[in-house]
């Protein structure tokens, strides 16, 4: 059914369908996030930005929340996407769109519910008639730059930047 609709998976079928997050996912999306980057050491507790990573209200208001929620409505994993002039767009041109703090649970990592959040941003960037997307992402997350390398993404040096000194933030971008 595509992004819309139940996804299916290398292991079989769909387990889970990506939609606009509710009021009722903000804790659970908050939660999620600010797990997926200090946990797995991208972030070191404490620092301003995690307030910003849990606070999946501000996102759902100011930029379109995305969640991937398993059967039972369970959210796996959330994806902030950024139209060209709303607060959320950092590095994006004029004519993109950008997708932010894309985390996954780690439950639920294998499944494919990154790679297809990532899916619905492109596609959500096409119905809006952009040219492309962009994103920033840290180094250190290797697996992530694979999955998006594999769907047409490649490096922006030219954008790179550090949003708080000690932090280095490497750019991404896909033309359609």
């Amino acid at each position: 059914m595509g992004a819309w609709g139940p996804m299916s998976t290398d292991q079989g079928p769909a387990d889970f369908t990506i939609r606009r997050a509710t009021p009722d996912d903000h804790a659970a999306v908050g939660a999620i996030t600010l797990r997926a980057y200090v946990d797995d050491g991208h972030l070191p507790p404490g620092v301003d930005y995690a307030d910003e990573l849990a606070d999946a209200t501000a996102r759902d208001r100011d930029a379109e929340l995305w969640v991937a929620v398993d059967p039972s409505g369970a959210v796996l994993g959330s994806v902030t996407f950024a139209a060209p002039g709303t607060p959320y767009s950092e590095i994006a041109d004029t004519d993109e769109g950008e997708f932010r703090m894309l985390a996954v649970a780690r439950a639920a990592r294998g499944r494919g519910v990154g790679e297809a959040l990532v899916r619905h941003c492109l596609d959500r960037a096409r119905e809006l008639g952009l040219a492309g997307m962009s994103m920033s992402t840290q180094p250190s997350m290797a697996s992530a730059h694979r999955v998006y390398e594999r769907l047409g993404f490649t490096r922006a040096p030219e954008r790179d930047w550090q949003p708080v000194p000690g932090v280095d933030l490497i750019a991404y971008r896909l033309r359609f």
